[in-house]
């Protein structure tokens, strides 16, 4: 009896086993240690902060792979074949916080859509156009004329300043 219960107990660590390695597999993210997590089900991190550039955000990971923080973000409802700019963009942002936080460059973050994850690498000249995007972004903020930048409805609607938006976007021109 006590040989037969430790070969069932030992056949199921083994199919547990090859389960999470498949599971693990099908995120797309590589085997790494999780430093920093903003997940659901899990107390909120503290954010990170760049105060000397006035950048605030939470990845949804911080992966130490091979001596470097890893920022990665995940979109699970996305099915995209190609990530969109925006996510890329927020992505960067992220690398630029572990940059300024941890005074080392991650070499780049990964974007995890639902079926695919995407390598953005980090270099000098990105991190010099996301700096571009926050100046531009705080301009338009300071401006009292700012202009409507799409034509997406469901974007006005969701937005904190609809009500009082003379430019906002009305269900009909859905």
């Amino acid at each position: 009896m006590g040989v037969t219960l430790g070969l069932a107990l030992l056949l199921l660590a083994l199919l547990l086993g090859i389960w999470a390695t498949r599971l693990r597999r099908a995120t797309g993210l590589p085997w790494a240690p999780v430093v920093y997590r903003d997940t659901g089900g899990h107390a909120p991190e503290k954010p990170l902060m760049a105060k000397r550039i006035g950048l605030v955000g939470r990845p949804d990971y911080l992966l130490s792979v091979r001596g470097s923080t890893i920022p990665v973000e995940v979109k699970p409802g996305r099915r995209a074949g190609r990530p969109y700019e925006s996510d890329l963009m927020q992505l960067a942002a992220y690398c630029v916080l572990v940059e300024e936080t941890s005074g080392v460059a991650p070499p780049y973050g990964l974007l995890r859509y639902a079926e695919h994850t995407f390598r953005l690498n980090y270099s000098e000249q990105l991190r010099e156009d996301i700096l571009a995007i926050l100046d531009e972004m705080r301009d338009a903020l300071a401006d009292v004329d700012c202009e409507r930048s799409h034509d997406d409805a469901r974007r006005c609607w969701g937005c904190g300043f609809y009500e009082q938006c003379d430019q906002a976007l009305e269900a009909s021109e859905e």
